[in-house]
């Protein structure tokens, strides 16, 4: 079969900044003539501006998304000899945040919809030593956040959302973020809304917890030389709250550009389910398609990544081992199975999302897939 062969990019970050360089190099002068480089101005305008998109009183700007759950479990005092719920399904930083203060992940299964937590296998997994629940809002879409409360609040649990990859996603009307305890988010260069380095936000609705995190991310000192509790150096740079800054304003152009490639895969690609299975997405939830996720049965997954891979079309799996898999945490065990997150890990691929991605790029995407399909098994 004749093709033309158009290369597709996973994202192109240079199409994203470059038509703001004008405006990143004025706020990178803007921060260069202040000689504020560390907190300041810069990090509490964005603060202010970022915890309203969270729907959350308080923003606390974090060094990345990573160090925003670290911080989270410290302030809420979680510690050796402590178990925290999280899914198994999802990106290290979520468990390895809990192992790092020295309690146990313990792992859940997802839901093989939407690949969240499934809120079903929650209680089952409560000890005495359970202290907190971390959903995260995969790819996007947010968690089934309602039973989630509903658990912690009757089983006395701390929540915290992970969000690394759903700023400005929502819940049946409510920010994601602003619903448990603390909210987390990442604006790892390729989130969403994305940093030029690392960078991160904690949220809280909560106007204690917002003091002990600012505490925490500063050595624990309130001011200089003078330490109240054992923190660290969590702090988000002057430099990239200024850069954010820039990029804020077009979170929401850039969310409904994804919304719309996410919405014409799914109308070519659904009632495929033979082989392919796309995404869904809940319709009281805001989907803000950080990823575009398939889930590609009879084996055929990593098939199709090297189909698309010869048209010059990239992809990626998030996440080939789910986290109770993982070496590292072979001494938290043992696990027990979880066959939603090992499917999911044996059939995920995510296709290029980007908000710059043409329609012309898209079509190419969808044409390869449509040639996979009619291909010889």
């Amino acid at each position: 079969m004749m093709f033309v062969l158009m290369k597709v990019p996973l994202l192109d970050l240079r199409l994203q900044n470059l038509p703001m360089e004008a405006e990143l190099l004025e706020a990178f002068r803007r921060v260069l003539t202040s000689g504020q480089f560390i907190l300041g101005p810069e990090v509490e305008q964005f603060e202010s501006a970022a915890a309203a998109v969270a729907g959350a009183r308080f923003g606390i700007g974090m060094s990345s998304g990573t160090d925003a759950i670290l911080v989270a479990l410290m302030a809420l005092g979680i510690g050796p000899g402590d178990e925290v719920i999280c899914p198994s399904f999802t990106f290290f930083a979520t468990a390895g945040s809990i192992a790092r203060v020295g309690a146990r992940p313990v792992f859940a299964d997802s839901c093989p919809e939407c690949f969240n937590l499934a809120p079903g296998g929650i209680e089952p997994l409560i000890t005495g030593r359970t202290k907190a629940i971390i959903p995260v809002h995969l790819f996007g879409q947010a968690a089934d956040m309602d039973p989630v409360l509903e658990i912690a609040r009757r089983r006395g649990l701390a929540v915290i959302e992970d969000a690394a990859q759903a700023f400005g996603a929502a819940y049946r009307g409510r920010p994601v973020g602003s619903l448990g305890d603390f909210g987390t988010v990442s604006f790892f260069p390729t989130k969403n809304l994305g940093a030029l380095g690392d960078a991160g936000l904690l949220v809280t609705n909560d106007e204690a917890l917002a003091e002990k995190a600012r505490l925490l991310r500063n050595h624990g000192a309130s001011r200089r030389y003078f330490h109240s509790v054992v923190g660290g150096n969590f702090r988000l740079d002057a430099l990239q709250a200024a850069l954010l800054r820039v990029k804020l304003p077009r979170l929401a152009e850039y969310t409904a550009q994804r919304q719309r490639h996410f919405t014409e895969y799914n109308r070519a690609l659904g009632g495929r389910e033979g082989v392919i299975v796309v995404p869904a997405t809940h319709p009281d939830r805001t989907h803000i398609a950080n990823q575009y996720t398939l889930r590609v049965r009879r084996g055929r997954r990593d098939a199709l990544r090297r189909f698309l891979e010869e048209r010059g079309i990239a992809s990626e799996i998030y996440y080939p081992v789910p986290l109770h898999a993982q070496e590292c945490f072979r001494a938290f065990g043992p696990h027990p199975a979880l066959p939603v997150a090992e499917a999911l890990a044996d059939e995920v691929v995510s296709l290029p999302v980007f908000p710059e991605m043409t329609s012309e790029e898209r079509g190419a995407v969808l044409a390869a897939i449509m040639d996979f399909l009619e291909s010889p098994a």
